[in-house]
């Protein structure tokens, strides 16, 4: 299934970031091109992935802050796994293209062009930049968090969807909130309020979740 949202214009904003009830600037590192982490940054990494395992739950939102000043989103799936927006099956020129502009941009994780698809994957296979901090962010969003049975409906109906993404209407803060929360929900844009839930986001994602589970009641 493959959906389209609006495009509107792109702005640059910046955000502070939350780890759980406390709020601590970035911590800024050398940073290095992707795919090629310096043995300390490694390192460091692997603990924090380590820190990550040892008290996160299914369904606990995972943050990635990035040095730049915004944050890619997943949701916590046991056994050191995390599904997230990530990038889709290309074809070389677009696979080319995106790279490039990786090296250009070496603070900004995986690029998410066009088409993205959602994908259940290791913490440390999540393409991320020197100076990331993982953190477990549950406090960031005014909702309540829904059923482990309604959260593993959601994420079952959606892995491995493709869909359009859009920075405003369709991206990875949204997705991993519709997970949590039933809501699709992005903090990140300043010219937006906080805790409104995006409805077109969430209208996508439910969609292709009452059409695959059509007898299941949300929680």
């Amino acid at each position: 299934m493959h959906l389209s949202v609006p495009k509107p214009e792109l702005h640059t904003y910046t955000l502070q970031i939350h780890t759980h009830a406390n709020t601590r600037p970035f911590q800024t590192r050398t940073s290095q091109p992707q795919g090629k982490l310096s043995e300390e940054s490694r390192m460091d990494l692997e603990a924090q992935i380590e820190e990550i395992a040892s008290s996160a739950q299914f369904g606990d939102l995972i943050e990635f802050s990035y040095p730049i000043g915004y944050s890619h989103w997943g949701v916590y799936d046991d056994d050191k796994h995390v599904i997230h927006f990530a990038v889709a099956d290309q074809g070389q020129l677009m696979n080319n293209f995106r790279t490039s502009l990786q090296t250009v941009f070496p603070l900004c994780g995986d690029l998410l062009l066009g088409t993205t698809r959602i994908r259940r994957v290791p913490l440390s296979e999540v393409n991320v930049p020197s100076g990331v901090h993982i953190l477990i962010s549950n406090n960031r969003h005014a909702y309540k968090p829904s059923s482990p049975e309604e959260m593993r409906r959601r994420r079952d109906a959606l892995e491995d969807e493709e869909l359009t993404y859009n920075l405003f209407w369709l991206n990875c803060e949204h997705f991993a909130t519709f997970v949590r929360y039933g809501k699709a929900v992005c903090n990140q844009i300043p010219t937006k309020p906080k805790n409104v839930e995006t409805k077109s986001a969430t209208k996508a994602f439910k969609e292709i979740v009452d059409a695959k589970y059509p007898n299941k009641d949300p929680s």
